[in-house]
């Protein structure tokens, strides 16, 4: 009887020690709303851009280049005698203020004062980063950038909201290049 008794335990602790299986997921992204906020961003995309579009269209003073990275933008003081512009570890100094595309202020350089910035090697907004690369030491670039190249959806929790587009005028006063 005890053996008896003594191999129904060893039974029930074999079986008992099973591996864990895992869990599946209480909910999943469902392809519908996926599909929905997809729809939404492009259209506010289009929106942006079609405004800007206006807007360079209605300025016959500037002549507006379209930018790789999705922005636009004009030289308001051209650097035509350099040709270095600053690369990823450079540590440049500029201002700036930003703008709505309809011109009211929301930082102005006062605001934001002289910015040092290290290229792609800090946190700052898309666009500025990849404008700062177009630029080269003395230049004053105006861009404006639609809100994917912005603060996008959050927003800068502060001035900026919800899907802004930027209008930021710029002057790169300073290239410092990295030190090995």
């Amino acid at each position: 009887m005890k053996s008896l008794l003594y191999v129904i335990l060893c039974f029930c602790m074999i079986c008992g020690c099973k591996s864990p299986e895992p869990r599946k997921p209480v909910s999943r992204a469902s392809k519908s709303f996926t599909t929905k906020s997809l729809k939404l961003n492009k259209a506010i995309v289009k929106k942006e851009e079609s405004y800007i579009k206006e807007i360079i269209d209605a300025d016959s003073t500037n002549k507006y280049i379209s930018s790789a990275d999705g922005f636009w933008y004009f030289y308001n003081l051209e650097n035509k005698t350099d040709s270095i512009t600053p690369s990823f570890g450079d540590e440049v100094e500029f201002n700036y203020n930003l703008l709505t595309l309809q011109g009211d202020t929301i930082y102005s350089r006062v605001e934001l004062g002289e910015r040092a910035y290290t290229i792609d090697k800090e946190e700052i907004f898309t666009g500025l980063r990849q404008g700062l690369k177009l630029m080269k030491e003395g230049e004053t670039v105006t861009f404006l950038f639609p809100s994917h190249q912005a603060y996008g959806y959050y927003g800068d929790n502060d001035k900026i909201g919800t899907h802004v587009a930027l209008k930021s005028t710029v002057t790169l006063n300073k290239i410092k290049p990295k030190t090995e």
